[in-house]
């Protein structure tokens, strides 16, 4: 069976590698850019991830390359803490939540790519033009090339053109009025070191969390008139003077925010963007995977492990339904309620409605968080994300493997 995957972000790479995993062969992945480089900051890739990609024999080699954070604590602007849990191997989970360089992350998976499936799999240069008849048209510095496949995957980003064939009245993304600035700073590590820290609320806020020995992946996001939109280029390079001059203030006995943001080798600008979940992910012959399927907003760090869940869960159905409409009808019934949960939950803060709550009832800060939102609101806010998120400890270590074991008639 011929498969073609559009875009070699994480979310395309991760889908090859599990579609190879699962017994098949006969895939390519087209790539729009002319070259892959290492882009971006630091992202989070939590324990339900980590599984997936321990299972495809990746848990080693993505552990080496960042930090694994022990412990998740929110804390409203003033540096007062509302709410701390343990997180990874720390909570209880079977793998651990791992914090790396994005760009890193996705030139190993391009190296295992390339080293299981073969050094010409992955093809740059390729911008799809549409699907027509189970045709893939991509235009190339060289003139448009067709690709006949019996699956074609979107995987190409918020952007997704395989996307905007079948939802052409769509528009642009969906602009909050938050604009994010993301950066990474070689300084020394705060609190114990292996703590992830969200401070703040909904109108402006900072998360900070180490990616590496000495290095500190630092986020800023304010609300407000006269910053990114919707269109802004989410590589841009800005002065980071006015990001700092933001939060010149908060300054907490145990981190200087101002002094960390200043100390970023670049700031990155990012309009927090996602999309409406849409009915159908599946046309014909065709599917949508993670950021082409649901953007969503970054609020639970759980982008980039929704994708790698959707590459896993669609590999698993390939190779044990009988055909592959019922393969794709099957992934999308696993997948398309829970990210559809999730967007509209991240739309509410998500996990990090506890620093909305602590703002609306303490604006000016507060003796004991107890007194603010009682300890078993907090409890539920967490978990019910966990759930939701498909991460409860519980749950997650007990649940069946997405690794087939009996394989189908869809295999060649």
């Amino acid at each position: 069976m011929a498969i073609v995957i559009v875009g070699a972000g994480i979310g395309g790479l991760t889908t090859a590698l599990s579609l190879h995993r699962a017994g098949f062969r006969d895939i390519a992945v087209y790539e729009r850019a002319d070259a892959l480089r290492p882009l971006g900051v630091g992202i989070n890739l939590l324990p339900h991830a980590v599984r997936e990609l321990t299972e495809l024999g990746l848990g080693e080699r993505v552990e080496r390359l960042g930090a694994a954070p022990g412990t998740l604590a929110y804390y409203n602007r003033y540096g007062q803490q509302i709410w701390s849990e343990p997180r990874g191997l720390d909570a209880g989970y079977r793998w651990p939540q791992l914090s790396v360089h994005r760009g890193r992350f996705q030139m190993e998976l391009l190296a295992a790519v390339r080293e299981r499936l073969g050094a010409d799999v992955v093809r740059t240069g390729h911008r799809l033009v549409g699907v027509h008849d189970g045709v893939a048209r991509f235009a190339t510095a060289a003139g448009e090339v067709s690709v006949a496949a019996d699956l074609i995957v979107g995987a190409d980003g918020i952007h997704s053109a395989l996307r905007r064939q079948r939802q052409p009245d769509e528009g642009e993304p969906i602009w909050n009025g938050l604009t994010l600035w993301r950066g990474t700073a070689r300084a020394p590590g705060f609190l114990d070191g292996r703590t992830m820290i969200m401070a703040g609320d909904a109108e402006q806020k900072f998360v900070a969390y180490p990616i590496g020995p000495g290095v500190i992946n630092v986020v800023a996001e304010r609300r407000g008139p006269g910053f990114a939109g919707p269109n802004a280029d989410w590589n841009r390079t800005v002065d980071p003077a006015p990001v700092v001059a933001l939060f010149a203030d908060w300054r907490f006995p145990w981190l200087d925010v101002p002094a960390l943001l200043a100390a970023a080798d670049e700031i990155l600008e990012y309009p927090m963007v996602d999309r409406d979940p849409i009915d159908t992910w599946t046309h014909g012959n065709t599917t949508l995977l993670g950021d082409a399927a649901h953007p969503m907003y970054p609020n639970g760090s759980n982008g980039a492990s929704q994708a790698i869940l959707d590459a896993r869960t669609l590999a698993f159905h390939l190779a044990t339904a009988p055909t592959v409409r019922a393969a794709l009808d099957a992934y999308a019934a696993d997948r398309r309620p829970a990210t559809t949960a999730l967007v509209l939950s991240n739309r509410r803060q998500g996990p990090e409605q506890v620093m909305v709550l602590a703002r609306e009832r303490a604006p000016d800060g507060f003796a004991h968080i107890h007194d603010v939102i009682p300890p078993d609101e907090l409890t539920e806010i967490a978990t019910g994300y966990k759930k939701a998120a498909g991460f409860l400890p519980a749950d997650l270590n007990e649940r069946a493997s997405l690794t087939p074991t009996v394989f189908s008639g869809v295999l060649p």
